[in-house]
């Protein structure tokens, strides 16, 4: 059973008291999100992103739709207690230093004693802020309060853990730590819904991921079938290829491209690349190797998005 199910979660927005207008955030959207697995949603601002999240949540209530999570409705005690969240623009008492905000968000979970002190120390470690606990949190840059939304989203070891753009204001080094913790999270067994702007990161580390535009979903896949160039491949070859080869080959596909030892070939049936193998060897060149053609996640949201195209 997934951890996450929605059915045609729809979001609509009204504004003014004569002349309603509508606006609508999410159309329909219906996700399953199974246990254990990193799930990336993606979409540009304003595509309803963080309107899905806080559905999920209960801190938003849909038009219509349906949706479960631990097969609960939502709202339901139990969600709560399993769930742990990163909102985008979470804010903190300045006053408060980095150990207080997380003994303050433990107290919440009904943690006390010394079984809050050392929760809270070892998540201050866990994130790389060990040496901060003690210090006011207006002092932390915005790099490391996302290191510290991230320790009060972990307090009740949740089942989930929903993050609203956890590298936003992070460093490189910062970001590769908050991947890395990530991955050990999901090893454990923790689902974690991931909500970012910045694809590297999501295709880095996601399991899944739904492109969301308009509030509506244009895509659902793994990464890897994401970014796959349909009938597309790579040839790395011992040798340059002649004219003579390629000119043999180009009737064969639907496109060649060639630069020095490393031939690009889309062909129309996948039975072909055999053919296109069979005249590289008869030329006397080895193939040193072969593989499928993928784009960057990058590249193919920033089509999809521009193209308006759906599943």
């Amino acid at each position: 059973m997934p951890i996450v199910h929605t059915q045609q979660l729809t979001k609509i927005y009204r504004s003014g008291f004569v002349k309603r207008k509508e606006v609508a955030a999410l159309k329909d959207v219906s996700i399953s999100v199974e246990r254990g697995e990193i799930f990336g949603l993606l979409g540009p601002n304003g595509a309803g992103k963080t309107t899905f999240v806080k559905i999920l949540l209960s801190i938003v209530f849909p038009t219509k739709g349906q949706a479960e999570i631990f097969g609960q409705k939502l709202g339901a005690l139990e969600i709560r207690e399993k769930s742990g969240y990163l909102p985008e623009n979470h804010r903190y008492p300045s006053f408060l230093t980095g150990l207080q905000t997380l003994q303050l968000f433990g107290q919440l979970h009904g943690l006390n004693g010394s079984v809050l002190n050392d929760k809270a120390k070892s998540l201050l470690e866990l994130v790389g802020l060990k040496d901060w606990g003690k210090v006011k949190i207006k002092r932390y840059s915005k790099g490391m309060l996302q290191r510290l939304g991230l320790a009060q989203a972990l307090m009740n070891d949740p089942e989930i853990l929903f993050l609203d753009e956890p590298t936003d204001g992070v460093d490189p080094v910062g970001r590769k730590e908050i991947r890395d913790l990530l991955k050990d999270l999901r090893a454990k067994g923790t689902t974690i819904f991931l909500n970012s702007h910045m694809l590297s990161e999501v295709e880095a580390i996601s399991d899944r991921v739904a492109i969301l535009n308009k509030g509506e979903v244009l895509k659902i896949g793994t990464v890897a079938d994401i970014t796959s160039t349909k009938l597309e491949y790579e040839i790395q070859l011992d040798q340059i290829a002649s004219g003579q080869l390629c000119e043999k080959i180009r009737p064969l596909v639907r496109e060649l491209k060639g630069n020095e030892k490393t031939l690009i070939v889309a062909v129309h049936d996948k039975n072909d690349i055999h053919t296109v193998q069979d005249l590289i060897r008869q030329e006397g060149i080895f193939v040193e190797s072969m593989s499928p053609r993928k784009s960057s996640l990058e590249d193919y949201f920033i089509q999809l998005i521009q193209s308006g195209e759906g599943k």
